[in-house]
């Protein structure tokens, strides 16, 4: 089952054209369920074409009413990536996954103040994101789908390599994942951690949360405080950016310490007081785990 995604879901790629959107597509088409989910592409100028027995549409709207389509995975690029979130929202699907990195913080300002004046149901993931899986049924977007095992075992991260990292370890170590969630790590976007551990909370087949974050920004520290309110489920943590200097960014675009906040020790004193475990060592996630199992 998992979470935001299962085998019932269905797709639709907007950018379907694109070098990477067709690359991925097809390895999430031929992953699992994938066969049965991804059902639709869309591309203004393109439409009427196929990609691998994909139908290409003109229009979000027109793809969803042709194919059932609830979900969409947005390879568009950065300068037209914004409205095609818009567009995909406007249409009302379930779940919107933004892969596309590079987004103007002022895109994604009017993404969301859009979202906040329609009430829109919308659930978006990203951008700047690895996507969602949810091992053996389904994965949506680029992360590798061989070193995920189906389990009870929530992962949520706004690092793409750090979210690989720690399913490996917990894979290699038989801990199998109910579905790993790439939120990305910009400065504006999405689903926030506090969203994601909600929805592991109430998903009756997750059992722990590792909890993965970075440097800048008060994300992680009040996913800790409303876990020390909410949560029912333990969750283990780690702070990527220990030795980052302040005021230099580090690899996202939200990944920067700015007035001495958002430090990695801050956040994981914070997690600490809150009843979280964490480790310093990014290696020893899976152990820790296992070892709060």
């Amino acid at each position: 089952m998992g979470i935001l995604v299962d085998r019932h879901t269905r797709v639709m790629t907007q950018g379907i054209t694109g070098k990477t959107a067709q690359f991925h597509t097809r390895a999430c088409r031929d992953y699992a369920f994938g066969q049965d989910a991804f059902v639709a592409g869309v591309n203004p100028r393109r439409a009427g074409e196929a990609f691998d027995g994909i139908p290409i549409y003109a229009t979000v709207v027109e793809a969803k009413t042709q194919t059932g389509a609830n979900a969409s995975v947005i390879y568009v690029p950065p300068a037209a990536a914004a409205a095609a979130i818009v567009e995909a929202v406007e249409a009302e699907l379930d779940l919107v996954i933004c892969i596309t990195d590079g987004i103007p913080v002022r895109d994604m300002i009017e993404v969301r103040e859009e979202m906040r004046r329609r009430q829109s149901r919308t659930l978006l993931v990203g951008p700047n994101c690895p996507g969602v899986i949810t091992p053996d049924e389904i994965k949506i977007g680029i992360m590798p789908g061989h070193i995920h095992r189906r389990g009870a075992v929530g992962v949520v991260s706004r690092s793409g390599t750090l979210t690989y990292e720690a399913v490996a370890q917990l894979t290699e170590l038989g801990i199998g994942q109910s579905t790993a969630v790439g939120i990305g790590g910009d400065p504006v976007g999405g689903l926030s951690h506090s969203d994601v551990l909600r929805l592991f909370n109430d998903d009756p087949l997750t059992e722990a949360v590792v909890m993965i974050g970075e440097i800048g920004g008060r994300d992680e520290e009040l996913a800790a405080e409303w876990a020390r309110e909410h949560m029912q489920k333990p969750i283990v943590g780690f702070i990527a950016g220990v030795t980052a200097p302040p005021g230099r960014r580090m690899g996202h675009a939200g990944a920067i310490v700015s007035g001495g906040q958002g430090t990695a020790e801050a956040k994981l004193a914070v997690l600490e007081a809150c009843g979280i475990r964490t480790t310093r060592n990014p290696s020893a996630i899976g152990a820790l785990l296992r070892e709060v199992l």
